[in-house]
C-alpha cells in the first residue's frame, strides 16, 4: 500500500495531462499544420532566394514573410511579391 501512496501523485498528474490533451487536441493539430506550413513557406523563401535573384525577386527569408506563406498559401506569395514590387518602384 506504501508503494501506491508513493505513486499516487504521478498516476493523478497523468491523468491530468491525458485530460488536457485530449481537450487541446483540435488547437494543437492546428498549431501543428501552421507550424509544418510555416516550414515550408520557409523553404519555398530559401530556394526563392536561391533564384529569385535572376527574376528580380528580393524576398526575405524570415519568419514574418514565411508566415505569411504558412497562413495564405498561393496568394500570400502573390502578396509579397506585390509588396516587394511597390516597394522597389
Amino acid at each position: 500500500m506504501d508503494w501506491f501512496l508513493e505513486a499516487l501523485p504521478w498516476i493523478v498528474g497523468g491523468l491530468i495531462l491525458a485530460l488536457a490533451l485530449a481537450a487541446l487536441r483540435r488547437p494543437l493539430n492546428a498549431l501543428l499544420r501552421l507550424g509544418l506550413r510555416t516550414g515550408a513557406g520557409l523553404g519555398a523563401l530559401y530556394a526563392l532566394s536561391l533564384t529569385g535573384g535572376a527574376l528580380g525577386l528580393r524576398l526575405g527569408v524570415n519568419l514574418a514573410n514565411a508566415l505569411v506563406l504558412g497562413v495564405l498559401g498561393v496568394p500570400g506569395f502573390g502578396l509579397l511579391v506585390l509588396m516587394d514590387w511597390t516597394l522597389a518602384h
